[in-house]
């Protein structure tokens, strides 16, 4: 199993969720998180003073999947969050040990 987190702009989630949906991904966390990396931010006026906004929006995704549908799901956030401008975001994979669901105590793949 493998956790994928993927960092996409606000604009793009409908879209990434949707493509996601559509190849068999159904479990996902969603956080609303401020970051900036090479993007660096922007300067505003704001009633006639200027400030830096250092730390824009963005969306994280989160999910738990079984290795074989790892490679489907990162081609499709690919494939949907891509605007091929600075900003579009970053995913990052985690090897996952063990899953357990709390209800009724299922573990590994099943689970998930």
């Amino acid at each position: 199993m493998t956790k994928l987190e993927a960092i996409i702009q606000p604009s793009r989630l409908d879209s990434v969720k949707n493509a996601l949906r559509e190849i068999g991904v159904d479990g996902m966390t969603v956080f609303e998180v401020r970051g900036h990396g090479r993007q660096k931010g922007h300067t505003e006026v704001y009633r006639c003073s200027e400030y830096t906004v250092d730390l824009l929006p963005k969306v994280k995704l989160e999910m738990v999947l079984p290795d074989s549908r790892v490679d489907a799901a990162i081609q499709t956030i690919l494939k949907v969050a891509k605007t091929g401008r600075i900003g579009d975001g970053k995913i990052f994979l985690t090897k996952v040990d063990e899953a357990i669901r709390i209800r009724n105590e299922e573990r590994g793949e099943a689970a998930l």
